[in-house]
């Protein structure tokens, strides 16, 4: 091999092959003749002509195949980053190996593609990368490639990721539902989210929130996945404490309601005696209580001192709702008790104030109190972080709005996970977003 070859063997990075024959094509597949001093068309593409400077492989078992050529195959492409503003393929004379350890034929290994795969594995790196942050479409064009050659080469990336990572226990569980919108085409108008709430990662995506779709996902799991459970973190939704609870492998596991949820049962039981105060009042009434939904529904510290005024002047108008806002006040305090114990006495006094009382939205949240009693004392003892359930929700949205919509959900799981376990916050995060699906930097020689 002479230098020249020698120098971009070195630069194109793969041991094992050598370039044999560096040339220019234009868009129709014709060999450009370079004049001296004269760069090449625009639409011109660099071609790397690669031969093997060592044994085959077998690409199933990794296994040396000497002297083992099952068959000679055509000349194959595959694209690769562009250098220099243009285009580069990757062009190669494969064989098909006859494996002496695993008895098959398939087509040997290549360094820098998974098997089936028309784009390098650095290129579809790059491709699942600017995917994160901007629309498959804008990629496209930035790469001269359709939208499925995008969408393909992403997909391959990501589930790549996916397959080589450490893998942790299930050890707590968020269960979540999520509206697909107006404008959607299916049958349902849910989705039920399984998270593992140590990462904040999504694990599963399955159609409506009825118990049956709970239950399909349990169906997924072993009996050694089901015995690491230990909480499992969700709304009030019945369906998904049904499922749980009939499942005899979950005895052991813990049902925990979110906190978020039940302040919102109490925020809507408050926002209606709202309404029955100002808006079923009159139009003089309706002049009071308008536009102070926010102001109601608001933690009091969270409140600045304008708007604690303006909530001072609302509550003095109306007894009820007065009343009303100090119980969730109260709820809000009961749920960061320090433990199981302390929430009880909590959550008893409220239960205390709501039972006689002759509101109906007050009467419906003391009658919920009561029916997820358990599930909501379970908390003081174990606190998941359950933030990361509603974190997921935004992330979701996020990536919705920039795609315009998903149709597939299996690959929008796979970017919420790859989007979730590679937040950019510190330099070290950044290396592990850029080594996607590719082996860590080697150290460079002293």
């Amino acid at each position: 091999m002479g230098q020249r070859a020698r120098i971009l063997t070195e630069i194109w990075g793969f041991e094992g092959w050598k370039v044999k024959e560096v040339f220019y094509e234009d868009k129709d597949g014709q060999r450009l003749m370079l004049i001296p001093g004269y760069a090449p068309g625009a639409t011109g593409q660099l071609v790397i002509r690669v031969e093997r400077g060592w044994a085959p492989r077998c690409s199933q078992c990794g296994a040396i195949c000497h002297r083992a050529a099952h068959e000679k195959l055509e000349v194959r492409r595959w694209r690769d980053l562009p250098w220099a503003g243009r285009q580069v393929v990757i062009e190669a004379s494969l064989i098909r190996v006859k494996c002496r350890r695993c008895q098959a034929t398939p087509v040997e290994m290549t360094a820098w593609a998974e098997p089936r795969q028309r784009q390098t594995r650095r290129l579809q790196q790059q491709l699942a990368l600017e995917a994160a942050s901007m629309p498959v479409m804008h990629v496209a064009a930035l790469h001269g490639l359709s939208w499925r050659t995008v969408r393909r080469a992403e997909g391959a990336a990501l589930a790549r990721w996916d397959a080589t990572r450490p893998r942790s226990p299930l050890e707590m569980v968020g269960l979540d539902e999520k509206w697909l919108g107006r404008r959607h085409k299916r049958d349902y108008k849910y989705v039920t989210i399984v998270s593992n709430l140590a990462t904040g990662e999504p694990i599963w995506i399955g159609a409506n929130r009825r118990e049956e779709t709970v239950r399909s996902w349990l169906a997924t799991l072993t009996s050694e996945q089901k015995a690491t459970i230990k909480v499992i973190a969700m709304d009030m939704h019945r369906p998904f404490a049904n499922a749980i609870l009939g499942d005899p492998e979950m005895k052991h596991t813990a049902i925990v309601h979110d906190p978020f949820h039940i302040m919102k049962r109490a925020g809507e039981a408050v926002s209606e005696v709202r309404k029955n105060a100002f808006f079923r009042a009159g139009p003089e009434r309706r002049s009071i209580g308008r536009g102070a939904r926010w102001l109601v529904l608001r933690a009091w510290e969270r409140s600045t001192p304008t708007q604690q005024g303006e909530l001072r002047f609302l509550l003095a108008q109306n007894k009820t709702l007065a009343r009303a806002y100090q119980i969730q006040e109260e709820l809000r305090e009961a749920l960061h008790a320090p433990d199981a114990a302390t929430m009880a006495i909590g959550l008893r006094q409220i239960l205390r104030r709501t039972q006689r009382h002759d509101c109906k939205p007050l009467r419906g949240l003391h009658d919920s109190l009561v029916l997820h009693w358990n599930h909501i004392i379970a908390l003081g003892d174990r606190r998941p972080p359950v933030g990361r359930i509603e974190a997921l929700n935004n992330n979701w949205e996020t990536l919705v709005r920039r795609a315009r919509g998903y149709r597939d959900h299996d690959y929008l799981l796979l970017k919420l996970r790859f989007m979730i376990a590679n937040p950019i916050r510190e330099p070290k995060d950044v290396v592990r977003f850029q080594a996607l699906g590719l082996p860590a930097p080697q150290q460079a020689a002293a």
